[in-house]
């Protein structure tokens, strides 16, 4: 499996949660049927606005999709995060955390 770091990790406007790949590109991810799209002009994976789910959850869901297109994604410490809170930061790092 490719391992590919993330270059960012972001809060948009509209609450969706955005995980910028360094260097992969994910056209597909649609066909995991996880909820999780690839914006090309931005080129990430996104979540849409959490519902139910938290940011980590979606984290979570993000992460998954891409091992599913065959990438393992991981923060670095190049990792710029945009918009996203203290807090939040900590729950998303305790997601990589765990799936270590």
């Amino acid at each position: 499996m490719d391992r590919d770091a993330i270059a960012v990790i972001e809060i948009d406007g509209a609450g969706r949660l955005h995980v910028v790949p360094s260097s992969r590109k994910f056209p597909f991810v649609y066909r995991e049927a996880m909820e999780v799209q690839w914006d090309t002009s931005r080129c990430s994976l996104h979540s849409p606005a959490p519902r139910d789910w938290s940011y980590a959850r979606w984290f979570q869901q993000v992460l998954a999709a891409a091992r599913e297109q065959g990438c393992e994604l991981y923060p670095a410490e190049s990792t710029r995060w945009l918009n996203v809170g203290s807090g939040t930061k900590a729950e998303l790092l305790q997601v990589v955390a765990k799936e270590a």
